[in-house]
């Protein structure tokens, strides 16, 4: 039962299950971010934090296991029958916690589902619902051990589309891909980087643990600190600017740029700004060091100039509205000392975090997000200085959109070469021709690329 309402008030469209089929559901229609409706969620209702822990579990519960969850459901569906959306998040939802949330009484899962459905829709189908859910509990789930296609099994057993098992075998081979697919299975963790401009990282450390907060030093981030629970966005430290939210793999980008405090740096792909301030805390205003930070939404500069102030470093980093493909109409060539091209993606190496991404990408984006990320390349390349370094970085861990990317425009840039990424010596393991990948199962980080290219004298 929801603990922020009591019996006698009830409401039923403010519960936990309720609000987290609705969610299921805008996802599923709409294509919209389950994080941001989750928030939306706990905000508009007020849940309590036992209601918000319930509502987030149940909703990236689902999406992280959708193609299980299906399979289980399967003997117990009519496949010709026609199912509301709704009506099949709902059973995904009350199979989700009948196999994986075993401290719910299976008669308490019933009720709510019934109760649901009945708010939802009407009697006929809480009747529907009931009896599929009983007869699930009574008959069991099927095996999918017993899924003889190795490929398909390990599409079930990780909940993820087949052409994504088919993609990450042939690029790291099965063993890997069963590592990389469970531990998107496993709860995500909270990552921050400390701002050495106003304390160290062990000063932060223990001023986190005397908030409470249960915070360690991060694996591959001489800067991060991790936490498994806790929200950094409520400590003083993250209000005052001497830390900021920032994924440990994501640090790894400002030290790639080998950064000096005189350097003009352009940061084409910018919003919304956690790599800008991590660059910009290298770069010192005395020496005429500056950091240009592009975007294509206003709201998403203002965003970039609100994270530079509330870090202090706001006098080495300007704004813009404009599109990095457009860089000509601002910039001239050989201008920049450092470029940073952290481009569109398709966000593979975020899956953890958004369970969702695994069902909304498809092959084809990789090859048109290609085009994209070539075409920034492309017309940012003139405003580097010779001498200069390009990093060209993503939060994917697809080879086209990466190794392929860089490659490609190699092959057709003569003065360009690619330089190793300088990158902590515990990441040696990730670095493979040069380029540092980073899988979410190597240190339960999201996934990213990183590579650096110098521009030589043609």
């Amino acid at each position: 039962m929801e603990t922020n309402q009591t019996p006698e008030k009830r409401n039923v469209k403010k519960t936990s299950r309720y609000l987290a089929m609705s969610i299921l559901e805008r996802t599923d229609k709409t294509g919209s971010y389950s994080n941001l409706l989750i928030n939306e969620a706990i905000q508009k209702n007020k849940l309590s934090a036992a209601d918000a822990r319930l509502l987030t579990e149940l909703v990236y519960g689902v999406l992280q296991r959708k193609l299980t969850l299906d399979f289980y459901l399967s003997p117990f569906l009519n496949e010709d029958k026609k199912i509301d959306i709704w009506v099949r998040n709902l059973l995904r939802l009350s199979i989700y916690q009948m196999i994986y949330l075993d401290k719910i009484p299976v008669h308490a899962i019933l009720f709510e589902a019934v109760e649901v459905a009945k708010k939802k829709g009407h009697v006929g189908i809480s009747k529907f619902i009931n009896g599929v859910l009983r007869n699930a509990d009574r008959n069991g789930f099927p095996s999918v051990e017993k899924i003889a296609d190795p490929i398909e099994r390990l599409s079930i057993e990780l909940s993820m589309p087949r052409w994504l098992v088919e993609k990450f075998t042939a690029d790291i081979g099965l063993e890997e891909t069963k590592k990389l697919g469970e531990s998107l299975l496993r709860p995500s963790h909270s990552s921050a980087r400390v701002n050495e401009k106003f304390l160290t990282v062990e000063e932060a450390l223990e001023a986190m643990e005397e908030e409470g907060f249960d915070v360690r030093k991060s694996m591959i981030s001489p800067v991060g600190i991790v936490s498994d629970g806790g929200h950094f966005a409520s400590s003083p430290l993250f209000q005052s600017g001497q830390l900021t939210i920032q994924d440990e793999s994501s640090q790894l980008v400002a030290p790639a740029l080998q950064l000096e405090p005189h350097h003009q740096v352009l940061d084409a792909c910018a919003a919304p700004g956690g790599k800008t301030t991590h660059i910009a805390s290298y770069l010192s205003v005395e020496e005429g060091g500056k950091v240009t930070a592009l975007d294509l939404h206003e709201h998403k500069v203002a965003l970039i100039t609100e994270n530079a102030k509330r870090m202090h470093v706001e006098d080495v980093v300007t704004a813009m509205k404009l599109d990095a493909r457009n860089v000509d109409q601002e910039f001239s060539d050989e201008q920049f000392d450092r470029i940073l091209v952290d481009a569109p993606c398709s966000g593979l190496g975020l899956m953890r975090r958004k369970p969702d991404i695994k069902y909304t990408k498809k092959e084809k984006d990789l090859l048109n997000l290609q085009k994209i990320q070539l075409g920034i390349l492309e017309q940012v390349a003139p405003k580097l200085k010779v001498g200069g370094l390009l990093v060209y970085s993503t939060c994917t861990i697809a080879n086209e959109e990466n190794k392929e990317t860089v490659e490609n425009f190699l092959a057709a840039h003569a003065d360009f070469e690619k330089v190793p990424v300088r990158t902590e010596e515990s990441l040696s393991g990730c670095l493979k021709d040069g380029f540092l990948q980073l899988y979410p199962h190597d240190f339960g980080t999201d996934g990213f690329f990183i590579s650096c290219l110098r521009k030589i004298q043609n």
